[in-house]
């Protein structure tokens, strides 16, 4: 596999790329370049950065897909399975002696990302203290639609008040990711006056992938 510059006065551009989600199906529609008659069609979860990849995919990771199957089916369908942002890459592409060229656009106007919604993450903190005790303990339970890696939420601890938000006291991180359902969390002991609250450790990033909910 061999990619090309988009910016070649030959080469063919995919533009006008529009996506629609509707429940599990996401639908692209494009303009095709005259002359083409086949695309690949690559999709991936949006990185931290939210923004458009400039990584190339294998030619593994991508799906033949040809004008006449555009044509029969008025556009190109994908079945969603994931809950956040993904990033769909629309490449012209074609075989020369068995190997596949790809039309690389640099100005990204053959990608778009589509929002699939949100995964909703519950959390409880309860406490418990004896009456002349110095110290109480709190027990966090955490319950996913989905799964979720460790890095995504910390619990940031306050004295004397509730923390509003992450930098609002001392942040500890998990170490172990959640499993989908619910978990109950080992209990840790903190100060009287101490209180817990979760946060995401990135909200722009992880706030377009979940909503976090106290219960």
């Amino acid at each position: 596999m061999r990619f090309i510059d988009g910016d070649e006065p030959s080469a063919p551009v995919i533009t006008e790329l529009t996506h629609r989600v509707d429940e599990d199906r996401c639908t692209l529609r494009w303009r095709w370049p005259e002359g083409l008659q086949s695309v690949y069609i690559h999709k991936t979860p949006v990185g931290s950065d939210a923004g458009l990849s400039e990584e190339l995919p294998p030619l593994s990771a991508l799906r033949l897909y040809t004008r006449d199957e555009y044509k029969a089916n008025n556009g190109y369908h994908d079945r969603i399975q994931e809950i956040g942002q993904l990033e769909y890459t629309v490449f012209a592409g074609w075989s020369e002696q068995g190997e596949a060229v790809l039309v690389r656009q640099r100005e990204g106007n053959n990608r778009t990302i589509a929002s699939t919604g949100k995964a909703r993450i519950y959390y409880s903190v309860r406490e418990k203290s004896g009456l002349f005790s110095k110290y109480k303990t709190v027990q966090i339970t955490v319950t996913s639609e989905v799964p979720i890696a460790k890095d995504v939420l910390c619990y940031v601890k306050k004295q004397g008040g509730y923390p509003a938000s992450k930098e609002d006291g001392t942040v500890y991180p998990f170490v172990t990711a959640f499993a989908a359902g619910r978990n109950v969390l080992p209990v840790i002991e903190v100060g009287k006056q101490d209180h817990v609250r979760l946060f995401f450790t990135d909200g722009p990033r992880y706030g377009h992938t979940y909503v976090l909910i106290p219960e």
